[in-house]
């Protein structure tokens, strides 16, 4: 009997050792999206009340948490009956990150800035309203990451054993929501904490000088992780494509691989990116004309 228990011991300490290999190799492939993750949560976070921030970041955390439990499952299954679709998944999921990244690049340099002027006509969101738009549009965000960070994870463990597959795939998805977070709340108090010194030092002394820096490197740390968030979208879409396309693999053997993944996601984005403007502008064009007609 004690023979046999010990045994299961020993068995679990073996998977929770491999697991512990895998949730790290795993954690490393999804880094580049939750860099990205980090950046959007923590600007969607950031504009409410001090009393309404961290409520609202709760509610997005737990959106986030319901988005998980949602993908893991089906992510599962497809690898068990259709393995082949978690490469479609990944490749269409690579396309989305490569247009994403290029677009916002195409955006800073070359769309103008938006007039300062709305239409009346324009519903204003205020109060509860806008707060609610905004906890959907994190959370819609976030179920489109979620979905490639449990794919890329399952993708790096796709050779071991179901048991660690279903263990490696969950603890990155639940560290994932609590890591991204977390650290989006300590950054989306970092303001309130700044006050609160300045105002215990009455704005004098080493204590209101720290405050001061934090109320003022809020939105600077946002700007940096969203142009970090955007340069990591384009290195993992071309490092799923480099890794799940057969012929990229022999396409610039000789370019380190940090740079042959990112002009694979370059060059896809910007096709991507070309692509859908095209469209959209023929849909604009085909709409006047329908109008003119008329």
């Amino acid at each position: 009997m004690a023979s046999g228990f010990f045994a299961i011991l020993d068995d679990i300490g073996t998977l929770m050792d491999d697991v512990a290999v895998t949730a790290k190799l795993a954690a490393k492939k999804t880094a580049g999206i939750l860099g990205d993750d980090l950046a959007v949560n923590a600007e969607k976070s950031t504009g409410f009340l001090s009393s309404r921030e961290l409520p609202v970041l709760w509610a997005i955390t737990k959106g986030s948490l319901v988005n998980k439990i949602i993908i893991v499952p089906i992510a599962l299954l497809l690898n068990v009956f259709f393995p082949l679709a978690i490469k479609i998944i990944l490749v269409l999921g690579g396309l989305y990150l490569a247009y994403e990244g290029v677009e916002k690049v195409v955006e800073y340099f070359f769309h103008s800035a938006k007039p300062s002027h709305v239409e009346a006509k324009e519903v204003i969101q205020e109060g509860e309203a806008a707060e609610k738009a905004k906890i959907r549009s994190a959370i819609t965000t976030d179920f489109i990451l979620s979905i490639e960070i449990v794919i890329i994870a399952l993708g790096s463990v796709l050779e071991e054993k179901l048991a660690i597959q279903i263990i490696t795939v969950s603890v990155i998805a639940l560290l994932a929501t609590i890591g991204v977070y977390g650290i989006v709340a300590l950054i989306v108090r970092m303001d309130d904490a700044g006050y609160r010194l300045v105002k215990a030092a009455n704005e004098k002394g080493i204590f209101s000088a720290i405050g001061k820096i934090l109320v003022k490197s809020l939105p600077v740390i946002i700007k940096i992780l969203s142009i970090v968030g955007t340069v990591a979208l384009i290195l993992v879409s071309g490092g799923i494509f480099a890794h799940n396309i057969a012929f990229l693999h022999h396409i610039f053997p000789a370019f380190p691989s940090i740079l042959r993944e990112f002009v694979f996601g370059l060059l896809a984005g910007l096709v991507l990116v070309g692509l859908i403007t095209l469209g959209k502008n023929l849909l604009s064009l085909l709409k006047v004309n329908n109008k003119k007609s008329h």
